[in-house]
């Protein structure tokens, strides 16, 4: 692999290991099959290779990221091997969606808490941030399920370009 293109894998695989806490074999397979297996996928023993680990570890890191849904995989007719790639990104703000939509019920049930039982001027402080935490929520739910949107229609119009 080119230096530049490690350096990213890298990046991506720092970047992975923080945001869904996963071990660092499973975030630098999501990155290089980011940056590498976006056009025909790769195989398992392309893996092997590429992250030079053992055959054990990449299957275990497989599974993993499968069951996260972060990647999938797909067979090719008259080939008995298992093509892997990250998972669409329309697929992966999805779960930043589910994150938003809990973050919704719990601001829902202190705001209504809050306006039942405010009773000091830091509890209506508390209530004032709630409506702004509110608002923003709102926002960022709006603007996931945009941007999910116009993923989706990008991923439709590759599919159709295969």
């Amino acid at each position: 692999m080119n230096e530049e293109k490690q350096e990213m894998i890298e990046m991506f695989g720092i970047h992975f290991e923080q945001q869904y806490n996963i071990a660092p074999l499973a975030a630098r397979i999501l990155g290089t099959l980011i940056i590498d297996g976006c056009k025909s996928g790769l195989t398992f023993e392309d893996l092997v290779l590429k992250m030079q680990a053992s055959k054990s570890s990449i299957s275990t890191n497989l599974n993993l990221l499968q069951k996260m849904d972060l990647i999938n995989y797909f067979t090719v007719s008259g080939d008995r091997k298992k093509y892997f790639k990250a998972a669409p990104l329309s697929e992966r703000l999805k779960r930043y969606l589910s994150l938003v939509d809990s973050e919704k019920i719990l601001v829902e049930k202190i705001i209504d808490f809050r306006e039942k039982n405010c009773s000091c001027p830091q509890e209506n402080i508390n209530l004032l941030n709630s409506y702004a935490y509110k608002e923003h929520i709102l926002k960022v739910e709006e603007l996931l399920n945009h941007s999910i949107n116009k993923f989706k229609q990008i991923e439709i119009q590759n599919q159709q370009i295969k």
